[in-house]
């Protein structure tokens, strides 16, 4: 395939920013031709990032200042790397100007206007949009991304936890009231800013929570939660910061749909689970099942687009625990922003992520 596509990343300095430059630059179907950042005007990207000073590009392309419409003139696609309720201001404009837009905000992960201000706490900037944004989880929602003008990429919590619950309220496996998610994420998932709450010595050693209990991500969750499991779902979810720069386990507690009494049933439960997960991911590139006694290891998928799952049952307590790995500003961002941009575009799917 010799198709290349123009792209443009506003935003281009921050973690997510850094790590779509990392990717577009390497990626066999995508020119970047702009890269803005308000903070480096004028910098190379080989200067401000030097770990890509010998990519050719890196030494020749500078930041310049977010402007849409000369951006719409160079690219065809447009990555927003931006702050929620900033991204849309630049979502308008360039969708109007027929670019294809793929924002990483939380934007228009919602498709309510009123449940956006309820918990980013100001009005949606262009709830026009809302109906018209898919949501980019690719291995849920695929079809729907090959023919989109605005893609909203998920949170990095919420497709820890999305991936390996969508399939189970699917099939009926799983109870949608009760469900319990715990999860730990690396420092680089407050993103690259400097606050007391995320400097060196305030997280080395120190595991503690967050956002409890209402989360903002707890918003795109319960949204298709609800949408997978017919009914309305409100889960407790509680995210933790751990000394790491990057990185998400998350564990799930989840009640089974049948109440398993006896080894029997406990093993055709699991095999129900089993058939389940190779249904819905057995040819999915990016989503790693794990056989036998393997365990999630954040090590194993640092630096990849790939979430691993496994799962238990507990005779004990009846309840299903289901655990996922993934890089959260890989899969949980920037990767699987460029996973829906190959979508979009029509490339192989593992374009510039392998």
């Amino acid at each position: 395939m010799n198709k290349t596509v123009k792209v443009a990343i506003v935003g281009a300095s921050g973690y997510s920013g850094e790590e779509l430059v990392r990717l577009l630059l390497r990626h066999p179907h995508a020119e970047l031709v702009a890269v803005t950042s308000r903070q480096q005007v004028s910098q190379t990207i080989a200067l401000v990032f030097p770990k890509f000073g010998s990519h050719l590009r890196a030494k020749a392309l500078r930041f310049v200042e977010p402007n849409a419409e000369l951006l719409a003139k160079e690219a065809e696609v447009v990555f927003l790397a931006l702050p929620h309720g900033v991204a849309a201001e630049f979502a308008i404009p360039l969708l109007q100007l027929g670019c294809k837009v793929i924002d990483l905000s939380a934007d228009f992960r919602l498709r309510s206007a009123a449940t956006y201000k309820e918990f980013y706490a100001h009005d949606h900037p262009a709830p026009e949009l809302l109906a018209q944004a898919v949501y980019g989880l690719p291995e849920i929602y695929r079809s729907e991304i090959k023919n989109a003008s605005l893609i909203a990429s998920p949170g990095c919590y919420p497709t820890s936890i999305l991936l390996p619950t969508l399939p189970l309220l699917r099939n009926g496996l799983i109870k949608p009231a009760g469900i319990i998610a715990d999860s730990l994420s690396g420092v680089s998932g407050a993103g690259r800013k400097a606050e007391l709450d995320y400097l060196f010595v305030e997280c080395n050693e120190s595991v503690r929570p967050y956002g409890v209990p209402k989360h903002r991500h707890l918003s795109e969750i319960e949204q298709e939660l609800t949408k997978a499991a017919g009914t309305e779902v409100t889960i407790q979810f509680t995210p933790h910061l751990i000394p790491v720069n990057r990185g998400i386990l998350t564990t799930l507690y989840l009640a089974p749909a049948k109440h398993f009494t006896n080894a029997a049933e406990m093993e055709m439960l699991g095999k129900q689970i089993a058939a389940c997960y190779e249904s819905a991911y057995r040819n999915e590139p990016f989503v790693r099942l794990l056989d036998g006694k393997a365990l999630p290891d954040t090590k194993n998928v640092v630096g990849t687009n790939c979430i691993e799952i496994a799962w238990r049952l507990d005779p004990r307590t009846g309840r299903l625990i289901v655990i996922s790995a993934e890089d959260n500003i890989v899969k949980g961002a920037s990767g699987q922003a460029v996973q829906s941009f190959n979508i979009l575009c029509g490339f192989p799917e593992t374009s510039g992520l392998l």
